[in-house]
């Protein structure tokens, strides 16, 4: 017979945060948000993500311990996501063939990572499975969405695809409206920002980590020949490249800190059918 309610643990790593979330079915009873700030994360600066999984469990049993949840007592526990090879959206089981892919990092390395280990982690604790759902990788593009602008290169979707996804769906029941019969545009704003293109339920474009705003840790797009300057400049490796533009551009940059608390915004709802938001409390 199968029991009339599921206890399910959440995980969202991010690069700055780990959001932690206890539901039974579809209620939420304990939602945290965790801040990394500069000082924590310092002693993993340089170094794979995965070293930063002690950390941050610790920190999730600390709150679920101060709420009163135990740690084993879940049906399941679902995980954020990370970089893993093009898949469609939906939900996927962890299994030791997914941990590998997300420690070898050959897509890159990103907090993301971190959410299935972590799932895997809390989940074999309490001995249920672990899941990810929409991982940053889900790639519902159309073929024209991946021309770059030169032959020498080709556009690869990457973007917050759990939240832009979830706020969609959202967004669609509370407009009473399907989802797959809706063409709207999602933006999701953290320590990146990802803008993205939905129509009939699919996820056609968006920007990725290396193009469009600059975040809190992310350059976005840059001056393209001062960025060829400065990639032959030999000044820096391909390595230190990297993280200037992705982990420790934007904003970190110019203010040499991570550390931006954000104020409470009003929830934003935009009309399908209207020009015209909508700002409601």
């Amino acid at each position: 017979m199968l029991r009339d309610s599921r206890h399910i643990l959440a995980i969202n790593p991010g690069s700055t945060s780990t959001k932690v979330g206890v539901y039974t079915n579809d209620c939420a009873e304990l939602v945290r948000t965790i801040r990394h700030t500069d000082q924590e994360l310092l002693p993993f600066r340089g170094r794979s993500v995965f070293d930063q999984q002690d950390y941050r469990a610790n920190q999730i049993k600390s709150e679920l311990h101060k709420a009163g949840c135990g740690a084993c007592n879940f049906d399941a526990v679902v995980g954020r996501g990370g970089l893993l090879p093009p898949v469609t959206s939906g939900t996927y089981l962890v299994d030791d063939a997914m941990l590998e892919a997300l420690r070898l990092a050959f897509r890159g390395e990103h907090a993301s990572n971190l959410g299935a280990v972590l799932a895997h982690s809390f989940a074999k604790a309490a001995g249920v499975n672990a899941y990810v759902v929409d991982p940053v990788s889900v790639d519902e593009w159309e073929d024209c969405a991946r021309i770059s602008g030169s032959t020498l290169m080709e556009r690869s979707c990457l973007c917050h695809a759990l939240n832009t996804k979830a706020v969609a769906r959202r967004f669609a029941r509370e407009q009473h409206r399907d989802y797959g019969t809706l063409r709207i545009v999602v933006v999701h704003m953290g320590s990146g920002i990802s803008v993205s293109a939905h129509q009939n339920g699919r996820m056609i474009d968006n920007n990725t980590g290396e193009e469009g705003p600059f975040g809190v840790d992310r350059s976005g797009s840059l001056p393209v020949h001062q960025l060829i300057k400065v990639c032959f400049s030999g000044l820096y490796t391909q390595k230190q490249l990297d993280q200037l533009v992705f982990g420790a551009g934007g904003l970190s940059s110019y203010l040499d800190t991570k550390d931006f608390p954000l104020p409470v915004m009003p929830r934003i709802s935009v009309c399908a059918t209207s020009p015209l938001c909508r700002f409601r409390k």
